[in-house]
């Protein structure tokens, strides 16, 4: 075929794939259950914990059951659980989190009666459910045991809840303030603090405020406005309040509510922690087999939440309101990803779905920011950096720039305002930094892909210089009093004054490796901003080679991480250090949520040096085999061990072993192994069923990973790099860029048994390096593979590179 009738045929593929993708309904290939079940069939042990109801992209309305489960080991960290009673449908939750949960606030629960029922205990009053709930994009169902069916949908700032009641006796809706997801209590509890409530003298309306505090990031207090309205009136309605309770059972206080005649009820002063419970019920008539109800939110005032509910919903169909949710996300989201290829129902729902799991969080609260007036745009919820930095922000920024760009100036605006960006923040409070200052990886990495998008970058370079030279307060953390846990580098002065981190703080080992790619994340900027500043950070970003013990030995190979006291000396033999385990593991171990033997590979930026050390390509090879080997791994990882799947030294269900399987494409000719290994991942831990995801989804991080994987490409943060897989679709088309360029994908040849590169053309050239620059696909172009069965050495050219190549001076 000659080469113009070769662009011609290309050209009209192209052109049929950009109808298929303004036809199609994405929305079709999404299961919100897929992630909300654990490694128990019908619980959420050790699941993703991701929200299941109706949400628009980064909406802060995330309407939804809350239910019940009397297993400390199973947290409702998104509300739902598969085989728990509902207490009540609530407007806010996070998706995909660990740790205390947060929010579960601002709700509703119907009832067919209030005999026997303490409107103070939710024990008296929960309901289960008949069946299976049931979950499309932007509308839920769930039906109890008792008749009652409740359906429910949402837009950015107001939930609909339509409720259809048996109708052979009266019905009831019961608000409770005091209403929010509980823990078992003690550290990072979440707790209510006040309220207050006003009912219209009709019934039909309410409005008012609650407080609450604690949770994930051990928030002092956050407030939030509610405004409700039914489209009938009650037969009556009531107010009512109650002594304060938690975190105590309400029964153990003998807890009863007060009812008053009034159409207002308060928890007292805004100030007071420990205010009256309270909250309101009302009662609708036999007649009344069908009721419609409609809750506005902001952080702001009761107004703003009103006039959110009339703008965003100013009628009252169900269906318009789920119809408008789809057309979002196929608009703003799911058409960012196209492909004709639809032969495999399974992989578009597993791709799909982890695409919408992706634009859940952070929440979008621009405009409703409760601290200062801002232009810039306002995110909140974010969990964490930590989790997300790797794969998912990348994501963004290289299909959804703009959005990315709002993430970006919200972080900014953070610091202009409270001193640092967060790594953890929910409720617009920083908190639970896992290691190190982790949005300065994404800035990094947005500033040398040239995001621009409104981005400050004189202030971006201050906000992460911030994180490199102040040391954040002490703020003697349950879970580690070493240092801040609420912003910042808690370790910054051992890493300035030694250039390591030594076991005087916790974490000792993964934050010298976080500090290291945090500070070359600073060099990156600073190359632009401050070029007599790029040297400083560039050297202190190889920090991490003095805890590297050359002459440490594990499982056959030599030189781990390992800690290093303040003097420059290893501690004793007889403390017992293997890199094969790491304590707790936990925010008290010395490396977070990941052994050493998996925090060795996270140097990214200078993987010359760490293949060095590892004593070369080959023997770099055969200690990444090994990592995949099953039964090596018996030292579990996180809160009671459980952040993790499957029992290799990698680790699919947690971050620090994100890029672990693509590290073969730095070894010449191996590029093989990558796809190797990351097929056998995806296929071994993800699938489109309840438990489809290896873990907690993390706002999306684990889903954005195995998206990346069926692409065919992978980011390696803080550098314009991609490494390159196989993909999973014959023919994929993304939008990039601002302008909504497509990048086109195909696949040639691929079938289960065949999905190794045999060629590979890189807009048209041929091509044999294991990666690509943000360069060669940010104003779209063409990936064509041409994939088969053997396992091909094409890529013969030079590995990627490693422009935070330092030799230190020193060796310990």
């Amino acid at each position: 075929m000659s080469s113009v009738l070769r662009v011609f045929s290309a050209s009209i593929f192209f052109f049929q794939l950009g109808i298929a993708q303004s036809e199609t309904d994405w929305t079709q290939y999404v299961d919100p259950f897929i992630g909300t079940e654990g490694t128990v069939p019908g619980t959420s042990f050790n699941g993703g914990n991701t929200f299941p109801g109706p949400v628009v992209p980064f909406g802060a309305v995330k309407l939804g059951p809350d239910t019940t489960s009397f297993n400390v080991s199973i947290g409702q960290n998104a509300g739902y659980t598969p085989d728990g009673n509902v207490t009540a449908f609530s407007l806010t939750h996070v998706s995909g989190t660990g740790g205390g949960p947060v929010y579960g606030v601002v709700s509703q629960m119907p009832l067919l009666t209030l005999e026997n029922v303490n409107v103070l205990d939710n024990l008296t009053y929960m309901t289960p459910r008949k069946g299976h709930d049931e979950a499309t994009v932007g509308y839920y169902k769930s039906t109890f045991q008792n008749g009652i069916v409740t359906e429910l949908a949402a837009t950015s700032h107001t939930g609909f809840l339509q409720y259809t009641f048996p109708g052979n006796s009266s019905s009831y809706i019961l608000v409770d303030l005091s209403h929010y997801l509980p823990s078992i209590g003690g550290y990072q509890a979440q707790l209510y603090s006040n309220g207050g409530i006003t009912v219209s003298p009709d019934g039909r309306t309410y409005q008012g405020y609650g407080i609450y505090r604690g949770a994930f990031s051990e928030i002092p207090a956050y407030q939030i406005f509610y405004c409700g309205q039914f489209d009938s009136a009650p037969e009556s309605r009531q107010t009512f309040s109650g002594k304060y309770t938690d975190p105590y059972w309400p029964a153990d206080l003998n807890a009863q509510p007060i009812y008053g005649n009034s159409t207002t009820a308060s928890g007292g002063r805004l100030t007071y922690q420990y205010g009256d419970r309270v909250g309101a019920y009302f009662q609708f008539s036999s007649n009344t087999t069908s009721l419609k109800s409609k809750v506005g939110i902001s952080w702001t005032s009761t107004e703003k939440a009103c006039q959110n509910m009339a703008d965003e919903i100013p009628d009252w169909n169900l269906t318009t309101v789920v119809e408008a949710s789809k057309q979002r996300w196929n608009e703003e989201v799911l058409s960012k990803i196209t492909t004709t290829d639809l032969s495999n129902k399974t992989r578009l729902n597993m791709f799909y779905t982890g695409f919408y799991h992706t634009a859940l969080m952070p929440t979008d609260k621009s405009g409703d920011n409760p601290h200062w007036e801002t232009t810039e745009p306002t995110y909140d919820d974010y969990y964490t950096l930590w989790d997300t930095f790797r794969c998912l922000n990348s994501l963004q920024l290289l299909i959804q720039p703009d959005r990315a760009a709002g993430i970006i100036r919200s972080l900014i605006d953070i610091w202009r305002n409270e001193n640092f960006m967060p790594d953890g923040r929910s409720g617009f409070y920083n908190g639970q930094v896992q290691g190190g200052s982790n949005a300065d990886n994404v800035l990094a990495d947005a500033y040398v892909k040239g995001l621009q998008g409104g981005i400050n970058w004189t202030d971006g370079y201050a906000a992460m210089k911030t994180d490199a030279e102040l040391t954040p307060y002490n703020t003697f953390d349950s879970g580690d009093p070493t240092s801040s846990v609420k912003e910042g580098r808690g370790a910054l002065p051992d890493w300035i004054s030694l250039g390591w981190v030594s076991p005087t703080y916790s974490r000792s080992l993964s934050r010298t490796l976080e500090y290291a790619l945090n500070d070359f994340s600073v060099a990156q900027v600073a190359k632009g901003i401050a070029p007599d500043e790029y040297n400083k950070y560039l050297n202190r970003s190889a920090g991490w080679q003095y805890v590297w013990q050359h002459n440490l030995t594990s499982l056959n190979y030599t030189g781990f991480l390992a800690p290093l006291l303040a003097n420059g000396t290893r501690e004793p033999a007889s403390s017992g250090y293997d890199p094969l385990g790491c304590g707790f593991c936990e925010a008290g171990g010395v490396a977070y949520e990941a052994l050493p033997w998996e925090y060795s590979w996270t140097v990214p930026f200078d993987m010359e040096t760490l293949i060095e050390f590892m004593g070369g390509p080959n023997a770099t090879e055969s200690r990444l085999d090994t990592m995949f080997i099953p039964g090596l791994r018996t030292n579990g990882v996180g809160v009671g061990g459980a952040n993790g799947a499957g029992d290799s030294l990698f680790n699919p269900g947690n971050e620090p072993s994100f890029s672990t399987p693509l590290l073969y494409n730095y070894l010449q000719g191996r590029q093989y192994k990558t796809v190797l290994q990351t097929r056998s991942v995806v296929n071994m831990y993800y699938n489109d069923g309840p438990s489809g995801l290896p873990g907690n989804s993390d706002s999306g991080a684990l889903d954005s990973w195995m998206m990346w994987q069926m692409i065919g490409l992978y980011p390696v943060v803080t550098q314009p790099v991609y490494l390159i897989g196989s993909p999973w679709f014959t023919d994929i088309s993304m939008s990039v860029g601002t302008e909504g360029k497509r990048l086109n994908i195909t696949a040639q040849g691929l079938s289960d048994s065949s999905y190794y590169v045999q060629s590979l053309k890189v807009n048209e050239q041929n091509w044999n390096q294991s990666w690509i620059s943000h360069d060669d696909i940010k104003n779209g172009g063409t990936l064509e593979f041409v994939l088969g069965t053997q396992q091909i050495m094409w890529d013969t050219g030079d590995v990627p590179p490693s422009p935070g190549h330092v030799v230190t001076e020193k060796r310990y």
